[in-house]
């Protein structure tokens, strides 16, 4: 089995933000496979399955999507099993989880691929290592950074909805995001 977890916040007040670019490319995904969004109680996040790839958008804020991530995870049985009273730390978790977020770092319409690296502040990641005891899981990273990122405290950057020609240049992604998924 394989998890793709799309980060955003879930109000729709937050809809085309930049910090949601995690659930607009989740959402291409599963729009391109035809499958249809469920709410799981349970898991606290909006889910659609397809064969053995669970698609994930957590319904919690950003702040706290490692307590849906970690729910999964431990529900289909793919956390390492604990040793005592321990959980098994730095697990190596990249071929089964991959996390798509935004990147304050990453200049708008580019995109990186990264495995077993630090939060860099993003806090939806630190939540995901906090719970998971590990780095070391699939991310793509999809930049949102422009000129007036620097003309603004980053918390308030991020919850900016992106412009029409933005969205465009966002959406051009999808289609090559979804081949490295």
């Amino acid at each position: 089995m394989k998890i793709i977890v799309g980060l955003g916040n879930p109000e729709e007040k937050y809809k085309l933000t930049r910090h949601n670019v995690g659930f607009m490319t989740i959402d291409a995904l599963a729009e391109r496979q035809n499958l249809t969004w469920q709410n799981n109680k349970k898991f606290g996040a909006l889910v659609c399955k397809n064969n053995d790839i669970l698609y994930v958008k957590p319904q919690t804020f950003m702040n706290n999507s490692g307590r849906v991530v970690a729910t999964i995870m431990s529900y289909y049985q793919l956390l390492p099993k604990k040793l005592g009273l321990l959980k098994i730390k730095d697990s190596n978790l990249s071929k089964i989880l991959t996390i798509i977020h935004d990147d304050i770092d990453i200049e708008l319409g580019k995109f990186k691929i990264s495995v077993d690296s630090r939060s860099a502040g993003h806090k939806g990641i630190e939540s995901i290592i906090n719970y998971l005891k590990t780095k070391n899981f699939k991310r793509i990273r999809i930049g949102v950074k422009t000129e007036m990122a620097e003309k603004m405290p980053t918390d308030k950057f991020v919850l900016q909805k992106f412009s029409q020609e933005e969205i465009k240049t966002i959406k051009n992604l999808f289609s090559i995001i979804a081949e490295q998924v």
